[in-house]
């Protein structure tokens, strides 16, 4: 009996040490953090989201994407993230300040995506998925034929599976890439005939047919979140442009549904490029994907463009 009283306080010690440790003293750090704004008050982070961004985070976790992307970029001193060109700076607690619950996520089948809307082109050069051969790729690349070089982008030499990138923090180098057409290809590439990467149109393609972007992909096909109907009258212009086992019947069109709309909004409003005081920015600002040069007979893919983010299959 008389060792029951220092049991039962070892036992509810280390409880209380625990609970005090990973809630009481968290919560007094970082549980009372407010957006970031600057000495004007009009450059304000983060802000709160609404609409079709809430409405698509529920269906991307209803889905289940958490549980192969994270959202988290980890720290240069422990990780590659950085490196990667998933973000120029590290996460922080401010980062989440306004989403319930956080998808920090906690493996990676697929790239992160805490910068994912950072990385896609200007709304100008991001069209609808109907400008765009969806799923055309360029004819593999003929002996001696160099790669188109994407704007903005130093002319690379051929690419090949096993290249090494170039030099992270070069202005404009562009990192070696496998072709798309590669069946061992790591890395999703800017290929010729495929909308602007990471545009709307390139994630409702990859959303419909992800093998058509990384033939190795095991990413599922969610393509009940597209409708596939018939043509009445002229073709929509928010129709995805498929090609081969893809493709609809002839007279018929692949048009997303809103859950489509929204978890592609929720995408592309993903973005922790903003800086921060309190975290050291690494890198310069995430890449921005390039319009895909024009498809040349015979010319092998685009390289990415510089600071392309480098994503692992999915």
């Amino acid at each position: 009996m008389k060792g029951l009283a220092p049991l039962f306080l070892g036992i509810f010690g280390t409880f209380a040490f625990s609970w005090i440790g990973l809630t009481v003293i968290p919560t007094w750090q970082i549980g009372h953090l407010n957006p970031e704004a600057d000495e004007e008050g009009t450059d304000i982070y983060p802000r709160p989201q609404s609409g079709m961004f809430a409405r698509g985070e529920h269906v991307y976790a209803a889905n289940g994407c958490v549980y192969c992307h994270s959202q988290q970029v980890r720290a240069d001193y422990i990780a590659n993230d950085i490196e990667r060109k998933w973000g120029n700076r590290r996460s922080a607690p401010r980062d989440y300040i306004f989403e319930r619950p956080v998808f920090l996520g906690k493996m990676r089948m697929g790239q992160d995506l805490a910068n994912i809307g950072a990385r896609g082109p200007a709304p100008e050069e991001s069209p609808s998925p109907a400008a765009q051969g969806a799923a055309v790729s360029s004819p593999p690349s003929s002996p001696g034929s160099s790669p188109a070089a994407s704007p903005g982008s130093s002319p690379a030499s051929a690419a090949s599976p096993n290249a090494s990138p170039a030099a992270p923090g070069v202005a404009g180098a562009s990192p070696a890439a496998p072709s798309a057409q590669t069946p061992s290809a790591q890395w999703p590439i800017q290929t010729a005939g495929l909308p602007p990467m990471y545009s709307a149109a390139w994630h409702h393609v990859h959303l419909y047919a992800p093998r058509s972007i990384n033939p190795d992909s095991n990413m599922p096909a969610y393509r009940f979140l597209y409708e596939k109907r018939r043509i009445t009258g002229e073709r929509s212009a928010e129709a995805l442009e498929l090609s081969g086992s893809d493709a609809p019947p002839a007279g018929w069109e692949v048009v997303p549904t809103y859950d489509a709309k929204c978890v592609v909004a929720y995408l592309m409003g993903l973005n922790q490029s903003h800086p921060l005081k309190e975290v050291r920015s690494v890198g310069g600002a995430p890449a921005v994907a390039p319009s895909p040069a024009p498809a040349v007979q015979g010319a092998s893919p685009a390289p990415a463009a510089a600071g392309s983010p480098a994503a692992p299959k999915k």
